[in-house]
């Protein structure tokens, strides 16, 4: 499951970055059929989050009613330079992860 994330590569410590990720996932709800008619088992992204330098900043709890490929955006405070880590657990139990750098200046 890769994710695309984009953050600002520079910020001033002290500043407001704006996050968004990108997540691919099917997101499936549990209600569609395949073609021979059997149900789609139901497999969502239920928890995303984001860690600054290991620190959690960010959580979400998601839905079924969720889109297929979902984009979350959110903010954070640039303190110290180093790596955010958006990562994702989905009904399967299957987790994914991404990780993006950021330089903080004076």
């Amino acid at each position: 499951m890769p994710a695309r994330i984009q953050i600002p590569s520079r910020a001033k410590r002290g500043e407001i970055i704006e996050i968004r990720v990108l997540i691919q996932h099917a997101m499936e709800t549990g209600y569609r059929r395949d073609d021979s008619g059997r149900a789609i088992l139901r497999n969502v992204i239920n928890t995303v989050w984001c860690r600054y330098n290991g620190d959690e900043v960010f959580r979400a709890e998601l839905s079924p009613g969720t889109a297929a490929n979902p984009y979350l955006q959110f903010c954070a405070v640039a303190d110290v330079s180093g790596e955010l880590e958006i990562a994702w657990v989905d009904d399967a139990n299957e987790r994914g992860s991404q990780r993006a750098s950021i330089v903080v200046t004076e």
